[in-house]
């Protein structure tokens, strides 16, 4: 059929077609399909398929019209040339009737003519039939007209008016030729509409205005990187929402999507999967109903730990066995505490208690278990992992609160131009003699008009006229370079820490520059100053203290007859490599009574360190140690522990070395090797660990029947136990005040008992942490140490890290009882601190101390704690280091805090400082979710503050600085020109100017300085930490500062204005034709300086120069500035002006520069000047033959040991330096 052309017209209704074929006098009926031939609906698909005709989907009248032909050219009077259809003529199609369509290709087609003005008559016929364009055909193949489609899309928003032929046929009295059928309406209505927009293009069209003001342009950047961040975000959800689970539905398993998951239903999770939801523990292929997880992902703890489900539903294992399964859930609404939880499960009528060890949390995953059931209770946002994603408060930095402070001075200097400018044009105007010019006379009616109306149209209009004067477009730069720079801190690979694959995470980048002023640094001690490894070194047994030294488990004792101190009588334990060898021959304590057997107390002791915990051993390996006989040449070193707490893994490493080897537990069942002997005992209870009672018990039963609790004991009958029971049952039961009842069912087990040892256990420094605080110390930065610690271990690591001296005079505020007990030692320590001013002080203050001291005597604690180089506290609460930090930073100083920390008791703290920063620890990753920057080790800290910090700042500081002084720079000269137009509101410059002198002229290259420039080499910055105080304070944005850079900004302007106007004023014609320069030229030259003279200054700001900061691309390209640029440059006398006005304006601030650096040189000033110097004395000597090299290389030695000495220490000379001259000095030797 494709062969055919004509007129296809298509009822829909009944499937027939009519095809028309074309005729030397018309269009005739075509006879290979006679009309209203009835056809099939797949024929009529496979012509509109191979003709390339669209069926235009409809339920009862719709036609296809069908005009031109794809495959012929035809040839028109006025052109011979034949004319591609598939080119020039369009496809057209409407829904109108049948019998309309037929009637009018009748009348209009009867002629051989038609052909001759085809595109007319086309146009005509869609006139006539009112057949509205469609959207445009999109190819089979997926191409397209995608130019066809654009226009339809933009006519459709209003933005080109839709297309229309030059003429138009109108019946008179609407008689059209057949009367009693339908006609389409052929032209619009007699609506006025004056509106701009519509309900649905406002939208669109109103944005695409917007934007088409360049100055606009940023915000749009903004929009669409933020966009796309929560598009990843969405992809991420929908990832993690489709993944796919299994549920228990109609006794059977059901896949679903994670999304799809309800409160109730039973989910089933295998092997190293992530739990989709909160799950209650129902079941696991275990017969006691365990399995184990890892928590990673939601606290950073790598140990693997034990979660149970209650007997009675831990047989279901089941689909079938879970789908008969009744019962009932009641528990809390959701909370975020990842470790609490208070349920009861109803099964039939029994109900029981459960914990949060009966809890899996959504993202923790499944581990050594082959496969887990559990009951949804909480899901998708209600997860304690989702109430976690806490959103951070807003911290607003010091720059920004300048920023405000700075815009606020210029709204009033812009306010104050826009009144003095409408005052001036008024009193110009109210002089009979100044009268308007005649093109711009009012008249008699505008003159009696209002004249307040009048005043305040003039003032808007000044205003609009100056507005430029703000910095519209600082505050998008800034957000761009603070998001830019960030990057920066992640690609430090000083940063990076190569033994657990972490490098530095910036999380909120608004706070880069204050890295740079930081005043107070307030630190957790376990994990962050130290390595949070716990290390066995003593331990009390029965009185008498054991120390391991070298592996041997040594007692010590002193004797009269010694000098020596303690190690004078020692019985040593060997360390030994298997049981065999401690059976063979050693022991704590020989006796000629019972040999090498263990003495009761040791053997009592060390059952109690390894019964006492709960920790846990790979399955493997318990598996093989449970079952397999013991042999003698298992080492203990083999076992591998898995712990919640450090402390915990330590001691049982440490009982495994000294021969009571904990093997592991087998549902309630704890296994110990005793000598190679193995000892089972039942675990009844485990009373577990809280920051209230600082203690952690269990409760187990020996095959004799004693009943022990560890690592003190006490003997219990059966009554008592049965008492101990039932209240523990009660207690655990409870919904209501879980926690209480439980505690004071604790204090009655936990009292009456028998004190068998202690253990001491070492938390090693972390590497470099004692640089790094004398460091801060050296920076001005104040150091606390604020930890959960008792007060004699939180001392001695103070010690040990170097932030308490042994010369410091150490101040305590201990175990205060009462307020007026505290003011008294608060008032003594302040009287001590004055009468020994000279000696630096140190002060040490506990938990309820500082409760007290906070609560009526703050203005005195604080008194004290200023007058102290360090502050330690001890027994703090999570609170308590939010609240001390809160009453630092509303002190009188206003200081600026950074907290670090790396444990979930630390985020209160790092997000109540001004910077937060997270240990990225073994203790979670809680700390480094909620900070605004993640590092991985504590001395991380000081490159993070002395060298981005550093750089951040000054970078930050110029780039505000800068925008104000080029804004009135810009703005000035507009001011001024209002004079010489009698405030007429004429602009000085192009629109062009006004638009780009903002974003590209001068934005750009305050941003890549503001990116790159380093001022000083890192390696200065960070091995001379005293350079930190000269940008503490906020000093680069100081009042006096920005003064100067606003008189800077006026002086130039003054300068660029009358400079151009006395140079090339009205008395000097220029042109080679005696013509002067017009408005558009002197405003031009203006520009042209100003924009000369402000990339100049920054050039003058600049010290790290790159390819980038050398980069000049066109912007300009405006009618209204045609032949402006020939003409102003073609003239020598503009040349010389911009020369002599960048001179001017520079030469000062050269002479200011070079005079401060000569004789009032800045600490930052030194240090550039003598880094400048060795780099270009090492340059100098390396380019000299070597018999001149040994008298410059003598004269740089001496001069580096000069400055050396005198400026900061050895390690600030580079190695590429020290290796360069260690060159020179063989080829000198040689």
């Amino acid at each position: 059929m494709s062969s055919i052309h004509g007129l296809c017209f298509l009822n829909c209704s009944g499937w027939r077609l009519d095809v028309w074929q074309r005729k030397r006098t018309g269009f005739v009926p075509s006879p290979v399909s006679p009309v209203n031939q009835p056809i099939s609906q797949s024929s009529v698909r496979d012509l509109a398929f191979h003709s390339d005709h669209h069926i235009v989907p409809s339920c009862q009248h719709v036609y296809l019209l069908y005009l031109g032909s794809s495959r012929n050219s035809y040839c028109s009077r006025s052109n011979p040339s034949p004319l591609r259809s598939n080119h020039y003529w369009q496809r057209t199609r409407a829904a109108v009737t049948f019998q309309a369509v037929k009637e009018w290709t009748l009348a209009n087609f009867t002629s051989p003519s038609y052909f001759s003005g085809y595109r007319d008559k086309k146009e005509n016929a869609q006139r006539s039939l009112h057949l509205e364009p469609l959207a445009p055909r999109v190819s089979r193949d997926g191409n397209g007209d995608g130019r066809g489609m654009w226009r339809w899309v933009r006519q459709q928003l209003g933005f080109d008016p839709p297309h229309q032929s030059d003429t138009r046929t109108i019946y008179i009295a609407n008689r059209f030729p057949q009367y009693g059928h339908y006609t389409p309406q052929k032209f619009i209505d007699n609506r006025i509409i004056s509106s701009k927009y519509t309900v649905w293009n406002f939208v669109p069209k109103n944005l695409f205005e917007q934007f088409r003001r360049v100055a606009n342009f940023y915000f749009l950047i903004i929009f669409l990187v933020q966009g796309y961040e929560d598009w990843l975000r969405h992809i991420s959800d929908n990832e993690v929402n489709g993944a796919p689970v299994y549920v228990v539905r109609s006794g059977g398993l059901v896949t679903t999507r994670s999304k799809n998951i309800r409160v109730g239903d039973i989910v089933r999770v295998a092997k190293n999967e992530i739990f989709p939801a909160d799950l209650v523990l129902l079941s696991s292929d275990r017969l006691d109903g365990s399995c184990h997880v890892t928590t990673a992902s939601l606290d950073g703890e790598t140990n693997l730990k034990t979660h149970v489900a209650v007997p009675e539903t831990a047989v279901l294992q089941t689909v079938a066995n879970l789908d008969t399964l009744i019962a009932v859930v009641e528990c809390q609404q959701p909370e975020a505490d990842l470790y609490r939880y208070d349920v009861i499960v109803t099964i039939f009528i029994l109900s029981l208690p459960l914990g949060p060890e009966s809890l899996l949390l959504r993202g923790a995953r499944l581990k050594n278990t082959k496969e887990i059931f559990g009951v949804a209770v909480y899901t998708g946002m209600e997860t304690k992992m989702a109430l976690n994603y806490k959103s951070k408060s807003q911290k607003r930095s010091a720059v920004e609160k300048s920023m405000n402070t700075f815009l606020i001075i210029y709204l009033i200097i812009l306010i104050s131009e826009a009144i003095i400018s409408t005052i001036l044009k008024y009193t110009w105007q109210a002089e009979e003699k100044w009268d308007e010019p005649w093109y711009n006379q009012k008249t008699e009616h505008q003159r009696n008009s209002s004249k307040i109306l009048k005043f305040i149209s003039d003032f808007l209009a000044f205003l609009v006229l100056y507005n430029f004067i703000i910095p519209i477009s600082l505050y998008v730069t800034v957000e761009l370079q603070k998001f830019l720079g960030s990057f920066f801190i992640g690609w430090d690979l000083d940063l990076y820490h190569e033994e657990s694959d972490e490098k530095a995470q910036v999380n909120t980048s608004d706070l880069n520059e204050e890295l740079g002023q930081v005043e107070y640094v307030f630190t957790d001690k376990t994990g962050t100053l130290t390595e949070n490894e716990m290390q066995f070194r003593e331990c009390s047994i029965n009185g008498t203290k054991y120390q391991e030294i070298n592996g041997r488990l040594v007692s010590e004792g002193p004797t009269p007859d010694s000098s020596e101190g303690n190690l004078s009588y020692l019985t040593s334990l060997s360390h030994v490599n298997n049981l065999s060898h401690l059976a063979a021959g050693s022991s704590f304590r020989t006796s000629p009574e019972n040999g090498t057997e263990l003495i009761k107390e040791h053997d009592l002791f060390f059952k109690a360190v390894s019964l006492c915990h709960t920790v846990q051993i790979s399955s493997v390996q318990t598996d093989s140690i449970g079952d397999g006989p013991w042999q003698s040449s298992f080492a203990p070193a083999q076992l591998e522990y898995y712990a919640s707490s450090p402390d915990e893994k330590a001691l049982v490493e440490a009982a495994a070395r000294f021969g009571i080897v904990f093997v592991g537990n087998s549902g309630e069942i704890m296994e110990v090797k005793t000598l190679g002997k193995l000892e089972r005992y039942k675990l009844l209870h485990i009373l577990e660990f809280d920051p209230d009672r600082r203690r952690m018990s269990v409760i187990v039963q020996a095959p004799s029947g004693l009943r022990t609790l560890c690592m003190a004991y006490r003997q219990f009958t059966s009554k008592e136990y049965e008492e101990i029971n039932r209240r523990l049952f009660e207690a655990r039961t409870a919904l209501q005040q879980r926690e209480e009842k439980l505690a004071g069912v604790f204090q009655f087990i936990e009292k009456d008992l028998i004190l068998l040892g202690a253990t001491a256990v070492e938390d090693k420094l972390q590497d470099k942490v004692r640089e790094t605080i004398e460091a801060l110390r050296m920076a001005g930065i104040k150091v606390w140490v604020l930890t959960g610690d008792k007060h004699e271990t939180a001392v001695s690591v103070s010690l040990s890290c170097g932030h308490f001296h042994r010369t410091m005079n150490i101040l305590e505020l201990l175990n205060q009882k009462s307020d007026s007990e505290c003011a008294e030692k608060l008032g003594q320590l302040a009287r001590r601190i004055r009468e020994d001013h000279v000696i630096q002080h140190g002060l040490v203050v506990d938990g309820t101390s500082l409760s007290l001291a906070l609560r009526e005597h703050e203005k005195l604690f604080m008194d004290v704690c200023r007058h102290c180089s360090a502050v330690m506290c001890c027994r703090m609460a999570p609170l308590q280091k939010a609240k001390v930090i809160r009453l630092i930073k509303i002190s009188p100083e206003k200081p600026i805090t950074l907290a670090i920390g790396d444990g979930a008791n630390d985020v209160s703290m790092i997000q109540e400082a001004h910077v937060g920063i997270g240990i990225m620890g073994k203790e979670g990753r809680q700390a480094a979710r909620n900070s605004d920057y993640a590092i991985a080790r504590f001395k991380f800290l000081s490159k993070l503050l002395f060298v981005h910090g550093h750089f951040y700042y000054i970078r930050i500081a110029t780039l505000v600085q800068y925008f104000f002084y080029k804004n009135v720079c810009f703005i000035t000269p507009q001011f001024l020109y209002q004079f010489y137009c009698l405030f007429s509101q004429q602009t000085l410059y192009d629109s062009v100017y006004l638009t780009l002198y903002n974003i590209c002229f001068t934005s750009l290259p305050i941003l890549i300085y503001s990116l790159l420039e380093q001022h000083i080499d890192p390696h200065v910055l960070q091995n001379k930490p005293t350079l930190y105080r000269d940008i503490s304070k906020n000093r680069q944005l100081s009042m006096k500062t920005f003064l100067y850079w606003t008189t800077l900004g006026f002086s130039h302007a003054f300068i660029f204005f009358f400079g151009s106007y006395f140079l090339i004023g009205k008395d000097t014609s220029l042109l080679g034709n005696g013509q002067m320069f017009g408005n558009w030229t002197f405003g031009t030259l203006v520009f042209t300086v100003m924009v000369i003279t402000v990339t100049a200054k920054m050039a003058l700001e600049t010290h790290f120069w790159t390819w980038i900061n050398h980069l000049v691309t066109p912007f300009l390209s405006s009618q209204n500035m045609y032949f402006v640029f020939i003409q102003l440059l073609s003239s020598g006398s503009a040349w010389f002006a911009i020369i002599l006005m960048v001179f001017t304006c520079l030469f000062l601030d050269i002479v200011k520069k070079v005079f401060d650096r000569q004789f009032h040189p800045t600490n930052i000033e030194k240090a550039q000047m003598y880094s400048n110097t060795v780099a270009f004395s090492d340059e100098f000597i390396a380019l000299q033959p070597l018999s001149r090299a040994r008298n410059q290389l003598s004269k740089l030695s001496l001069l580096k040991q000069i400055q050396v000495s005198s400026a900061w220490t050895p390690c600030a000379v580079s190695q590429k330096e020290k290796q360069r001259v260690h060159l020179l000095e063989e080829c000198w030797s040689e």
